[in-house]
């Protein structure tokens, strides 16, 4: 497994600004009020591939660029990115609302106003339609299972970083139960929900799994089930760290990242600079997102051996499980479902 250095985990300074990150002025029908900003590198070419990034609760668009080096790594491989960026009329905490039902539907909320968006800058910078990839942090990352998931026809593929599977939550109580202690669920009914969220049969997009094993606002168990409920919906066989289907390509992948807690991995390089949630644990997720998506040459990682994505078991008591602090877990849990500061 990955093992942070844990003098590198966390930085104190105020959030990064990025001023690069621009509002974007298309025009789309936007139920769920977000936001939109966006970055395109200068003499970008017709049919260039566009990403989406959901920032994390507490984040700002501007801030989770700056900490994960999305911007820098556009400008050097040539595509364009889209920052849907929550609103605190929305949520307090400017967590996307992944738990709310309205916000979570194939034409609803916050879920239609992020495809309308994405609609609209591929018509408006003409990208490639069919490379389109969306990635998100924490609440970003259960809201990036969300559109995975309602627009796979959409999305040619995504990344879930410490986020949950689609279907996990329906309201505060559930969001709560499934972020800390999430229920066991089959990976064919896992893959059911993905299946019923739209009508829409293949070819689905890949998943890249990115979650810390102490993780203490998101269970590292909720990584293993984006991962199986994905490799489920693919019909893909796992092998070793990948699962992959019936042609031999790699559509799945997991990473757990041994001793980090929640947050995105960063190495600081590759314009990524570390930030409350922006951990500097020696890789760069960004950069090998983009390789698992095929938009950048694979580097090899200042450290790098994923966990096995197998379902771990839960304790006969949580309340004595060693790696929890119960009153600590829920404060966590309520401040990252945007119900407490």
């Amino acid at each position: 497994m990955p093992r942070p250095n844990p003098a590198r985990r966390r930085a104190s300074s105020p959030e990064p600004v990025n001023i690069a990150l621009t509002e974007f002025t298309g025009s789309f029908d936007n139920p769920g009020a977000l936001r939109m900003l966006n970055f395109v590198p200068a003499g970008l070419p017709d049919t260039a591939p566009l990403v989406v990034v959901l920032h994390g609760c507490t984040q700002t668009a501007a801030g989770y660029d700056a900490g994960s080096g999305w911007s820098t790594l556009a400008e050097r491989h040539g595509f364009a990115l889209l920052f849907p960026e929550q609103t605190r009329a929305n949520n307090p905490n400017t967590c996307f609302n992944w738990f709310e039902s309205s916000d979570i539907r194939r034409g609803s909320g916050e879920a239609a106003s992020i495809a309308n968006a994405v609609a609209a800058m591929v018509a408006h910078h003409r990208l490639d339609s069919a490379r389109v990839f969306v990635t998100g942090l924490s609440a970003g990352g259960a809201m990036a299972s969300v559109m995975l998931a309602t627009y796979p026809d959409v999305f040619a593929g995504g990344a879930v970083i410490a986020g949950l599977p689609f279907g996990a939550a329906h309201g505060v109580p559930e969001a709560m139960q499934a972020m800390a202690r999430p229920t066991e669920t089959s990976p064919r009914l896992l893959g059911n929900r993905v299946r019923a969220a739209s009508t829409f049969t293949g070819p689905w997009p890949i998943v890249s799994v990115w979650h810390g094993d102490v993780d203490r606002t998101v269970s590292v168990r909720n990584g293993d089930a984006v991962a199986l409920q994905w490799a489920d919906v693919h019909g893909a066989t796992r092998d070793g760290d990948v699962w992959r289907n019936a042609a031999g390509v790699a559509v799945v992948e997991m990473v757990t990242v041994d001793g980090m807690g929640h947050g995105t991995p960063i190495d600081g390089l590759d314009g990524s600079a570390a930030a409350p949630f922006m951990l500097d644990v020696g890789i760069g997720s960004s950069a090998r997102i983009a390789a698992f998506w095929g938009l950048a040459a694979a580097a090899a990682p200042r450290a790098h051996a994923p966990h096995k994505a197998e379902p771990r078991p839960q304790p006969a008591n949580p309340h004595k499980h060693p790696k929890f602090d119960v009153t600590g877990l829920i404060h966590d849990t309520l401040r990252s479902a945007g119900l407490m500061k």
